[in-house]
């Protein structure tokens, strides 16, 4: 308690010393940060600068990658010959599907809460492959759906360690993660077909 007691005003004394310092000494890093601020907010016409983490930053640049990437639905060109086959020979990346798990252990705090996916292994399964009749598409024109829908399944090691408040180590070695992907996209029509749907209001 003696020990205790002292840490307590040896931290008191500490704060007393250098608030008496940093007002008698000439120094205005607090005020003359304020004010230095303010001069740049008028000067540029902006927000004051503030730190941000680079976790958001990541995250937006992120959904620009993946609008770019993911986000978008293909139509291609007409397939030359009426029983052409066509096949689905696009499956998803495995970045993609890293992506599109909702339980993603990005984020937390080190060693507060701390997630990690070890060994990680994935199958990529066609579950539908299904090219629907020629119709008319809005801002496409006559097209016809080419259905791609893969059953995408991650195996991996999930390791859950904390330092603090107590201190724990959770390992999984049968953890798995299955996300649905489609990659559907647009063929454009070509023929009598074609003409009749563009001529019909």
């Amino acid at each position: 308690m003696a020990m205790f007691s002292g840490i307590i005003r040896k931290s008191i004394l500490v704060m007393f010393l250098s608030l008496i310092v940093s007002s008698s000494s000439g120094c205005t890093l607090t005020w003359g940060g304020l004010q230095l601020t303010h001069a740049y907010m008028l000067f540029w016409e902006t927000l004051p600068p503030f730190p941000v983490s680079a976790y958001w930053s990541q995250q937006v640049e992120d959904a620009y990658y993946e609008e770019e990437r993911y986000g978008k639905v293909e139509i291609l060109d007409p397939i030359d010959g009426e029983n052409a086959p066509l096949y689905c020979l696009d499956p998803p990346t495995p970045d993609e599907v890293i992506r599109a798990i909702p339980n993603s252990p990005e984020g937390g705090f080190a060693f507060f809460s701390d997630t990690q996916w070890n060994n990680v292994r994935m199958t990529m399964d066609l579950i539908v492959d299904k090219v629907e009749d020629c119709k008319f598409y809005p801002l496409a024109g006559p097209a016809r759906m080419h259905k791609c829908h893969y059953k995408c399944t991650v195996y991996y090691t999930k390791i859950e360690r904390s330092n603090y408040p107590i201190p724990f180590e959770n390992i999984d070695y049968d953890s798995r993660e299955v996300v649905y992907i489609d990659h559907d996209h647009l063929i454009r029509c070509a023929g009598p077909d074609a003409a009749e749907l563009s001529l019909t209001p």
